[in-house]
């Protein structure tokens, strides 16, 4: 049993050793663990919390790699499946000294692209408090999307308290308008909605923290957004009315930008079964978020909680939210 349980797919990433050389030219690379939904399950379990994570990898050595390392992170794999036909995702990734690296996925129909419905019949949500759900997963194919579905059906018909992080993947979807139709539609299914700010002008066309956040509070379901600034924080806007912004920590150095948003979310969903205010919750998921670009590796800065209040300290400051919010 696991208080938090999100839907993904893993991918082995075989990250540059040398920097600012192209993945064409770079000959030395080594073996890390990626994957947004997963990023976000290991850190929920490093700052200690259970957590259950839903895949399909392929009996293959990554697949094998794959369960290894999960399981080595304490993070559930109850359900986690393995195909005897399809292999499991992996990529490449570059290492530069600035700005974002190039990634090149080879995904395009791995074992997780055919997890099938009928595989979340097992599933106990009775003690799960949230779930976590991404915008990539469904965008892997037809049968993925159809299971995100069916299992987001599932808990929401349990009452299950869910944030979406739209973690836009052009690049997987079918076509640019079918991704926004699909993202939009998915996000309105969630209570927190986690865009950020330049995914919010291709899902909403608009640039404003305040019109994003509107767009999303009309639909039926959500209560909360949070829209992601990058170094400025986020702004939060509730179904209330309340809005605010949370401003952002000061990176000493920025390493490797890969895995912060993940970061934000499992700080955000830590503190939120931790009974922290909303306010609260997201200067958490902004530390972790600061941390995590100071690292290399997708999940690598995720703290344990030691690191996190030492990070507070060294910043003279804590989670108290009457110090941190304008």
């Amino acid at each position: 049993m696991s208080e938090v349980i999100t839907i993904g797919e893993p991918l082995v990433t075989f990250c540059s050793k040398e920097a600012d050389v192209s993945l064409t030219d770079a000959l030395e690379f080594h073996k890390i663990m990626g994957g947004a939904e997963l990023n976000v399950a290991i850190g929920v379990k490093r700052l200690g919390h259970s957590v259950e994570y839903i895949t399909r990898v392929g009996q293959d050595p990554m697949g094998k790699f794959v369960q290894k390392t999960i399981a080595a992170h304490h993070v559930g794999t109850k359900y986690v499946s393995y195909d005897n036909f399809y292999y499991t995702g992996h990529q490449m990734k570059q290492l530069v000294t600035k700005g974002d690296p190039m990634v090149v996925n080879y995904r395009r129909d791995s074992a997780a692209c055919h997890l099938e419905a009928n595989q979340l019949d097992k599933i106990d949500l009775s003690d799960v408090k949230i779930a976590h759900m991404s915008g990539i997963f469904p965008a892997i194919s037809s049968t993925a999307e159809h299971t995100f579905r069916v299992f987001y059906q599932k808990l929401i018909e349990a009452g299950k308290f869910i944030t979406f992080d739209p973690n836009l993947r052009p690049s997987l979807w079918k076509s640019k308008e079918y991704m926004i139709k699909t993202v939009n539609e998915l996000a309105g299914m969630a209570d927190i909605v986690l865009p950020g700010i330049e995914e919010g002008n291709v899902l909403v066309g608009s640039d404003d923290p305040e019109k994003i956040a509107d767009f999303y509070l009309n639909g039926k379901r959500t209560r909360v957004v949070m829209v992601k600034l990058g170094a400025h924080g986020v702004f939060v806007k509730t179904s209330s009315h309340n809005k605010y912004i949370v401003p952002g920590f000061k990176a000493e150095k920025v390493v490797d930008t890969v895995g912060a948003g993940d970061g934000f979310a499992l700080g955000l969903i830590t503190a939120l079964l931790e009974k922290k205010s909303l306010k609260e919750a997201a200067i958490r998921g902004n530390a972790v978020g600061c941390l995590q670009v100071q690292t290399l590796g997708d999940n690598d800065g995720y703290p344990v909680p030691a690191e996190l209040k030492q990070f507070y300290e060294d910043q003279g400051t804590s989670e108290n939210e009457t110090t941190n919010c304008h």
